[in-house]
């Protein structure tokens, strides 16, 4: 039985004829996922904060303008959606992965052939090597297309099983991780991973606005998350709309918050989950590992079933994918382009780090609070 959603900004309906022309043209509203067992088979509607599916059309939240400005993109072909993600105009582990395959959803609707659509998701899968939520979703809608009969039907029933499987999995996430903290907690978290990362309330921002929702009166200190700011422009906006207090700090701030005392416990995501417990998430995440560690700060990682790789042993195994220099030799944006070192200094830039399993309090999990060793069962549903 699936969880009712109780969110302003989510909605998951099937029927065309419902449908306004433009997804963007109405506010989504809020819908039992309960009635959707039985839906008739006339089309796909989802609709998330961030992206929006309606008669072929496929809709994305460009994540590089926020929180200055709002665009929506319309990609049309599964290269479209691929720049969109290369370029963070979408992002998030479990949203990449949607995102993908309401790309390949667009192709079924307009009617392509099996091995088109084999092809693109192929093509889509390749598009950002580290979080292991892309391949798995990919994975997903190509064995369906194997099993069935009706390719075209069977990508649809498996991407809306994805999109509103993701929905409930934060919201027992969200859950688990709240019934942790404790009233009054200041709370530390890097990166973005609310709304605007999964199709549902978010992973570590989930469990965030639950225990806010719960009257826990908590506070949270929002990492700036540098070279692209994810922290400072994502999850400082999320928190506003959700009117949950926050302070915004530059990265190198947690240090001396976390010595003098005032944070209780760290909470962030993850891109892939090895299955002795080590993971990727976004660079900077190791840093606060390690300083949480050092200081007695419980550190939690809050991430589905869907971001465990069985088949990776450890976080050796765990490819690190590199960005684009002009990402730190500057910043660029909604804000415009600006560079502040040689135009040609030599640059590292990892997109993400990998922490080790002994650095971890606990994996809030969308099957609950779960310990290192607990990794391999939960991954069973994979």
């Amino acid at each position: 039985m699936r969880r009712h959603i109780a969110t302003s900004v989510l909605m998951a309906l099937f029927c065309t004829h419902s449908l306004h022309s433009d997804p963007s043209d109405q506010e989504p509203t809020i819908t039992n996922c309960d009635l959707l067992q039985s839906r008739p088979r006339c089309g796909l509607e989802l609709n998330s904060m961030a992206v929006r599916y309606a008669k072929g059309k496929l809709s994305v939240l460009n994540q590089q303008k926020l929180p200055l400005e709002e665009e929506w993109l319309y990609p049309e072909t599964p290269e479209d959606m691929v720049e969109i993600i290369t370029s963070l105009k979408v992002r998030g582990a479990p949203l990449i992965g949607i995102s993908a395959v309401l790309s390949l959803a667009q192709l079924a609707e307009k009617g392509e052939d099996k091995e088109t659509i084999i092809s693109a998701a192929h093509l889509l899968k390749n598009a950002r090597p580290t979080a292991v939520n892309l391949a798995t979703c990919i994975e997903r809608v190509l064995s369906s297309m194997e099993q069935s009969p009706n390719f075209h039907e069977a990508i649809f029933d498996t991407v809306s099983n994805i999109f509103l499987e993701d929905i409930d999995l934060c919201q027992a996430m969200g859950e688990a991780g709240a019934s942790l903290i404790e009233p009054g907690e200041n709370i530390l978290t890097i990166c973005n991973t609310g709304s605007l990362a999964t199709a549902g309330i978010g992973t570590a921002l989930g469990v965030i606005r639950v225990a806010h929702e719960q009257g826990k009166k908590i506070h949270v200190y929002a990492c700036e998350t540098r070279p692209l700011l994810q922290g400072g422009r994502l999850t400082a906006w999320e928190l506003e709309q959700n009117g949950i207090p926050y302070t915004l700090i530059c990265d190198s701030m947690a240090a001396s918050l976390m010595r003098s005392g005032k944070i209780d416990r760290v909470l962030v995501g993850a891109d892939r989950i090895a299955a002795n417990g080590d993971f990727a998430n976004k660079i900077g995440t190791y840093s606060l590992a390690a300083l949480a560690h050092y200081h007695n700060v419980p550190f939690h990682v809050v991430a589905p079933y869907t971001t465990i790789d069985p088949q990776c042993r450890d976080g050796s195994c765990i490819k690190i994918e590199q960005r684009k220099p002009e990402e730190v030799r500057g910043v660029y944006g909604s804000f415009g382009n600006i560079r502040w070192s040689p135009e040609k200094a030599p640059v590292y830039n990892p997109a993400f780090d990998v922490t080790p399993s002994d650095l971890v309090s606990s994996y809030i999990l969308d099957v609950g609070v779960v310990s290192a060793s607990d990794i391999p069962s939960a991954a069973s549903k994979l």
